[in-house]
């Protein structure tokens, strides 16, 4: 390979002085006055900040994360003359499923850590090896290793032709794609680009939204007549998502470089960061998982492992420049003829009506389910069954 197209190997290894600059820091947080509010309706309460932040300076150890990370084999490559930072890891059935899997934000790889070995190793979690993949889990650009963009351009429709050519430098010449958040973005880009060996995608926060009804909910219009109890649902919920809990994509969207406190205080980013919760409110996920009463396999340390790798590769504002970079809507249906499985998990920002899925993608909706649990951080929060919906929604194209 040539210098621009060269793999090389990857290693966390963070000065032991940089963690001791972090919890430094942490100590040093000047804390504004608790909000007037019993509630979580003015941010993240001061309170759960300053709990978190006492455990995250003293009793929380990143070198645990490291050595995780370090376990699995991780990669460094160029493209476009930007340097993807990408975990690799390939079943030993030979003949896995290539898949491609993009984080969100305030997301990382973190996220996917645990649908690594239920992927690749399924025999070992009561699945078959026919349903085994090769699995690569890259960062997306300013976000965690990868490296910083010095130019504009690199929105989800440059970073999806980037994903291409990454699965193509490893060999692969047939792949599937997952996503969700940015990496729906990123990952239904791919499927309007539909490079010939991408044979499908899936996502977990699909855009459905019939353009004629699409304003209408990021403007809080009533919902017009005629709406199924499902779909009336689901415009409730993104009306109110635009209303009351979008604020935190308009800064990133418009003042990203303002953003200087997600550079300065350990505080701030995690506050930032923990403010974008699931679908059933912003913090109350965070509350939950920090209280040990998330009925799932989200914890504290994940959540600081995820907020101390932003802190530790000072990607705040970076990746808040993604948010700038787009231009394109979220949930509305998009042009994709590509085979598309979609998988509705209860505590999403919306639940995507089955309606709606197959009025946007009539001849290509290879899969549709909706689970009893598990939200907008799927793979993180229940990953066995985030891996189940997986071999079933790529099934078909074997």
């Amino acid at each position: 390979m040539s210098s621009e197209t060269e793999i090389r190997p990857f290693r966390v290894d963070v000065p032991e002085e940089e963690v001791a600059e972090l919890r430094r820091r942490i100590a040093a947080t000047r804390w504004p006055e608790q909000e007037t509010v019993t509630d979580d309706s003015q941010g993240v309460r001061l309170a759960m900040m300053q709990e978190l932040a006492r455990y995250w300076g003293t009793g929380y150890d990143w070198r645990k994360c490291e050595a995780r990370l370090n376990d699995l084999p991780q990669f460094m490559t160029e493209i476009d003359g930007l340097g993807i930072h990408f975990i690799h890891v390939r079943s030993r059935h030979g003949d896995a499923l290539p898949l491609i899997v993009t984080h969100g934000w305030p997301g990382s790889i973190i996220e996917q850590l645990k649908i690594i070995e239920p992927l690749t190793n399924p025999t070992a979690h009561g699945a078959s090896a026919a349903d085994a993949f090769h699995l690569v889990i890259p960062s997306l650009p300013g976000h965690g290793f990868s490296a910083k963009p010095t130019t504009t351009g690199w929105d989800p429709v440059r970073i999806a032709r980037a994903w291409v050519v990454l699965m193509k430098r490893l060999g692969y010449n047939r792949f599937v794609a997952q996503g969700g958040d940015w990496g729906a973005a990123v990952t239904q880009q791919m499927g309007i680009q539909a490079a010939p060996e991408l044979l499908g995608i899936h996502s977990n926060m699909p855009g459905t939204a019939p353009a004629d009804i699409t304003k209408g909910f990021e403007r809080g219009d009533p919902p017009p007549p005629g709406l199924s109890a499902e779909e009336l649902r689901a415009y409730e919920q993104l009306s109110s998502f635009y209303a009351k809990h979008v604020a935190y994509a308009l800064i990133m969207a418009t003042r990203p470089q303002t953003l200087y406190g997600l550079a300065d205080s350990p505080a701030d980013l995690a506050a930032f960061m923990l403010d974008h919760g699931d679908g059933t409110g912003q913090p109350g996920l965070v509350e939950k998982a920090l209280e040990g009463t998330l009925q799932s396999a989200l914890t504290r340390d994940d959540l600081l492992d995820n907020i101390t790798m932003y802190w530790l590769t000072n990607t705040g504002v970076s990746a808040a420049r993604l948010y700038w970079e787009n231009k394109a809507d979220f949930f509305d249906a998009k042009p994709i003829t590509i085979p598309f499985a979609i998988s509705v998990f209860p505590d999403e920002l919306y639940q995507a009506p089955r309606s709606w899925a197959e009025r946007a993608y009539p001849h290509n909706l290879i899969y549709y389910n909706r689970l009893d649990r598990g939200g907008h951080f799927a793979a993180w929060e229940q990953p066995d069954l985030f891996s189940s919906e997986m071999r079933a929604a790529f099934r078909s194209l074997r």
